[in-house]
């Protein structure tokens, strides 16, 4: 299955609304990513991402999350354990 789960910071290079919506409409067209939050916070969105493993999330980190529009960088936290998930 898909066991892999990370969280990733996003950060983008332009907060206009333009850009925002670019961003928001990209970000629903990929599959891996469950879950996506703009925050009010050091960085612009938090993705849960799940995958098969630490290789494929590489791919769709470098293929599709980072190719999004207007990301400017990210930084990932892969989850160890789920100790609560509601779904």
């Amino acid at each position: 299955g898909q066991a892999h789960v990370a969280f990733v910071e996003v950060r983008l290079s332009d907060t206009r609304e333009a850009a925002l919506t670019a961003f928001n409409r990209a970000v629903l067209a990929v599959p891996e990513v469950e879950q996506c939050h703009m925050m009010a916070s050091s960085f612009d969105y938090l993705l849960k991402v799940r995958t098969a493993d630490i290789q494929a999330y590489r791919r769709v980190l470098g293929e599709v999350i980072s190719t999004l529009p207007h990301v400017a960088s990210t930084s990932t936290y892969v989850a160890m354990e789920a100790v609560k998930e509601v779904f």
